[in-house]
């Protein structure tokens, strides 16, 4: 039986609790518990988004006809119409001196503004944008490293009505290209240069070549990062920061419409071009408060990092803490570098009270035999948000034993195409080991079988049954919304499919297995990837690894590509070792016919594995994408490899 490793002290005292009684006033019912709220939630839509508006004290400038509009198709669902805000004015509400972002970077130099230096600061640069031309509706975009001055370029452009979009500088120059060259954009946003594990890589080559290959750029705004004397004299559009912004007071912000497009964000890649994704401010924005707000219980005296990069849409996720009057910690570097504690360093100089992060650096962090409660009191920290890959339940252990026994775990799912989660933590409810805590407020979550029927406790593809305001606005250059409709709907009509293989557990929570369509299927039982990833994790030996299936025989045989520690090769031994913990802890089934050693595991921009890739690469498929990859030259270990041909 599955035993809570977390139970809640003082639920009442939460913004979920104090939620839950603020609905039960306003709606004359009374919930007995989280489930009650949630199914409240998701069967009356209209009027949980309004009170959520209520609770939030979130007012329009113009008010909206009613919540949500009478709809046939899923598509058709529109929120809050005639409401009108801005995102940018709603982030800037507090104008004090309490710190809003605190910069900290590799070498441990910290910058910290105030909120209202920060509101100073997007006033400057929006009246920047302005005078170069941009206008609502157009694009500005960023290669930025996740520093202050990319939130305050991202605000200052949502305060004039123009959508942002940004990359990460370790993008190769192509993968830039592929994404921003899609939307047009009038400015760009360029750091100089950025810090990787100690060394410092100047972009400015990568720029020309980016700048040079958009046509629709005006403005390149050159923001010193590294400091290096980085020379831009070949882009006549170029124009250093302190050059580019304006010397005014107050900052002017646009009533925009509820779904008027905020963010576009970008698909991995892998199957072609990035999809260019488009989120609303307002749908985004009350999500956000929803999941920051109460699914995180985060308030005015909290201190939120989230270690990520621009190009990653938890850095969307993130910013909208402000919103709360919350400070935000911002981290730039490698989060293992000098070792594996960096991170934990920061969260206890920094009195971090809420840290988000990937699985993989906390297995990252165990690997490197890191025991963080030896070295820090880490007594602000509150509670570890996960994201990115499945939690697995000895990464549960290894964070009540070695980094705070008392600490709420929360893993979090969702994606860039809803810009939130569909399950995540909760301040009222326990956490079970290697469970999600819950189904998100307003979300209509159900695991499907193969049949299109809901199941409880049965592995299937993860859905969402009902609209929700942080759905697509829509995807660029798709005005009748057919690429939009393939990308979520095609599988079951009228109803969301995530991609992900899923399973409600009995306490309502949810457990990920891994991605649908890298789902393994050997003599036609389904397995998840991370069914096997969770026995793989426990061999001190394997640093990484992939696992796919292979068409064998008119069936399916499942493969595993393993990295090891530096040093070792595979041999029958470890092969054995692998295979009986797999065995043991899984089924016989879960047991890989092959099991092969690599030099790397292929990963996106954003460190997810690309199961899809590999199995390509092993069947001897054109991958269409590869300047998606952070390494797509990890590949090429996968390619005739003479030990799966029999």
């Amino acid at each position: 039986m599955n035993t809570a490793v977390w139970q809640p002290k003082e639920p009442q005292k939460s913004r979920m609790w104090q939620f839950m009684q603020f609905v039960a006033q306003k709606q004359q019912q009374q919930f007995a518990d989280y489930q009650q709220l949630h199914a409240w939630s998701v069967q009356e839509p209209a009027l949980f988004w309004q009170a959520l508006c209520d609770y939030f004290h979130l007012t329009f400038n113009s008010s909206a006809k009613q919540a949500l509009n009478t709809y046939d198709h899923m598509l058709d669902a529109r929120w809050f119409e005639g409401a009108t805000f801005n995102f940018a004015e709603k982030l800037l509400t507090r104008r004090d001196e309490h710190p809003a972002l605190i910069s900290v970077n590799e070498e441990g130099e910290r910058q910290v503004l105030s909120y209202q230096e920060l509101y100073q600061e997007v006033a400057r640069c929006a009246a920047g944008l302005k005078q170069v031309g941009v206008v609502k509706g157009d694009r500005v975009a960023a290669i930025m490293p996740n520093v202050s001055y990319t939130i305050i370029a991202m605000l200052a452009t949502a305060s004039i009505g123009a959508i942002w979009s940004s990359c990460s500088p370790d993008f190769g120059a192509q993968a830039a290209i592929d994404r921003l060259g899609q939307i047009e954009p009038k400015v760009l946003f360029v750091c100089d240069g950025h810090q990787y594990l100690g060394k410092k890589h100047e972009a400015t080559s990568k720029i020309i070549e980016v700048s040079k290959a958009i046509p629709s750029l005006v403005k390149i705004v050159v923001c010193p990062v590294i400091h290096t004397n980085a020379n831009f004299d070949s882009l006549s559009k170029a124009i250093t920061v302190d050059k580019f912004v304006k010397p005014v007071k107050d900052c002017e912000f646009e009533a925009l419409p509820f779904a008027h497009p905020l963010y576009i964000l970008f698909s991995s890649g892998t199957t072609g071009k990035p999809k260019c994704i488009m989120h609303g401010a307002g749908g985004t924005l009350l999500q956000h408060l929803k999941e920051l707000g109460l699914h995180t219980d985060i308030k005015a005296e909290d201190n939120l990092c989230f270690y990520t990069t621009c190009g990653w849409m938890m850095w969307n996720w993130m910013v909208s803490v402000l919103a709360l009057g919350a400070t935000l910690t911002l981290y730039e570097g490698a989060p293992t570098y000098p070792d594996a504690s960096r991170l934990f360093q920061l969260i206890e100089n920094e009195k971090i009270t809420v840290f988000g992060t990937s699985a993989k650096f906390i297995s990252a962090v165990e690997k490197a035999d890191t025991k963080p409660n030896q070295q820090f009191s880490l007594k602000t920290l509150r509670t570890i948000l996960s994201t990115g890959s499945p939690l697995l339940p000895k990464n549960y252990d290894f964070v009540y034993q070695h980094v705070k026994s008392d600490v709420q775990l929360s893993s979090i799912s969702g994606g860039t195409d809803i810009v939130s989660c569909f399950a995540l933590g909760n301040p009222i409810v326990p956490v079970y080991r290697g469970e999600l805590q819950c189904l998100g407020l307003g979300m209509a979550v159900k695991v499907f079988n193969e049949q299109g029927k809901p199941v409880l406790e049965e592995r299937g593809e993860l859905v969402c049954t009902k609209p929700f305001p942080s759905m697509p606005v829509g995807f660029w250059q798709d005005p009748d919304k057919k690429a939009y409709k393939r990308a979520y709907f095609d599988r079951f009509d009228g109803v969301w499919a995530h991609g992900d293989f899923a399973e409600v557990t009995k306490h309502q929570g949810l457990v990920i297995y891994g991605r649908s369509d890298a789902v393994l299927n050997p003599g036609g039982v389904r397995i998840g990837t991370a069914e096997i990833y969770r026995q793989v994790e426990k061999i001190p030996e394997v640093i990484d690894s992939v696992v796919i299936g292979q068409d064998w025989q008119e069936d399916v045989r499942v493969v595993l590509f393993v990295k090891l520690r530096e040093g070792i090769q595979l041999n029958e031994e470890l092969i054995n070792t692998i295979r009986q913990t797999i065995r043991h802890n899984a089924s016989p089934r879960h047991v890989p016919a092959k099991i092969l050693q690599v030099n790397d595991i292929p990963r996106t921009m954003s460190g997810k594995t690309v199961e899809v890739a590999v199995r390509q690469m092993v069947h001897g498929q054109t991958i269409n994408n590869l300047q998606s990859l952070a390494n797509p030259e990890a590949l090429n270990d996968f390619k005739n490899r003479q030990e799966l041909a029999d």
